[in-house]
């Protein structure tokens, strides 16, 4: 593995682990009774997610166009599901760490509530008082919290199946459209114009069929009709839905490129 694969994989795992960290916001949201006040904190992360996501696709252009020139089609794809591997490992870890997110996020809205500066909250992270409070709140998931998934899961089995799909395309889309890039180079733009059509079909799921669901547990636990346990354990399912996508992702790279290639050669 060379620098710039290294780079990134690291890249990616960062973008992966700061958006499963989402669901520990939700559960520190929650449990403080500051849903929203979560949510933006959350925001202040998902800032270093964006920016490394800017810094991710031009690496990746970059690879691609070194394949082309070097005719390395079969180390490009293996280079490519290393990246959908540290997107699932990232992922994985992400979960591991939810109660230690969620104890972090807790933390961060006492803080804020007292001071209502961020600023002041970013460099109260770094300070001796800050480390120590990070090193406390550092827990691993108990074993009663998997005996507890066989309770109630709280969101349906075709929502969970839907997040998993729209991860699985989330992780591939632009991956399969750089490759189909590398399929067909004389409609490579057109290709990696595509992403937006399969991202934008998972954004669709994202938001129009779980984010609403997710949300109404949310009240649904906010107004007492349901319990924070049942809460929890629909967390973790949706979790491990996640991660149950950005797997299938694998399996979804070579089909999505070929398909995708085919239809940049159609339009």
């Amino acid at each position: 593995m060379d620098t710039e694969l290294l780079l990134i994989c690291g890249l990616t795992a960062v973008i992966n682990l700061i958006g499963a960290l989402a669901y520990a916001a939700r559960i520190a949201g929650v449990r403080t009774g500051r849903i929203a006040l979560s949510f933006a904190l959350f925001n202040v992360l998902l800032l270093v997610s964006r920016t490394s996501n800017g810094f991710l696709g031009p690496f990746l252009a970059k690879r691609i166009e070194t394949a082309l020139a070097e005719s390395g089609g079969e180390a490009l794809l293996w280079d490519l599901r290393l990246v959908l591997l540290s997107a699932a490992l990232a992922v994985a870890l992400g979960i591991a760490l939810v109660p230690t997110g969620q104890r972090l996020f807790a933390a961060g809205i006492s803080f804020f509530q007292a001071r209502r500066s961020t600023t002041l909250l970013l460099l109260r992270s770094v300070t001796p008082a800050g480390l120590h409070t990070i090193r406390d709140s550092v827990a691993l998931p108990k074993a009663e919290t998997l005996r507890s998934l066989k309770g109630p899961r709280g969101v349906s089995w075709p929502v969970l199946i839907a997040n998993a799909a729209a991860q699985g395309l989330l992780a591939v889309g632009v991956l399969a459209s750089l490759y189909a890039g590398y399929l067909v180079p004389e409609f490579r733009v057109t290709a990696s114009q595509m992403t937006a059509i399969v991202n934008g079909f998972a954004t669709i799921l994202l938001f129009a069929l779980i984010d609403p669901q997710i949300s109404a547990l949310t009240d649904d636990v906010v107004d007492g009709s349901v319990s924070e346990a049942t809460f929890r354990r629909a967390m973790i399912w949706v979790s491990l839905s996640r991660l149950a996508g950005t797997l299938l992702a694998q399996a979804l790279l070579v089909p999505a490129a070929v398909a995708i290639a085919w239809a940049a050669g159609w339009l």
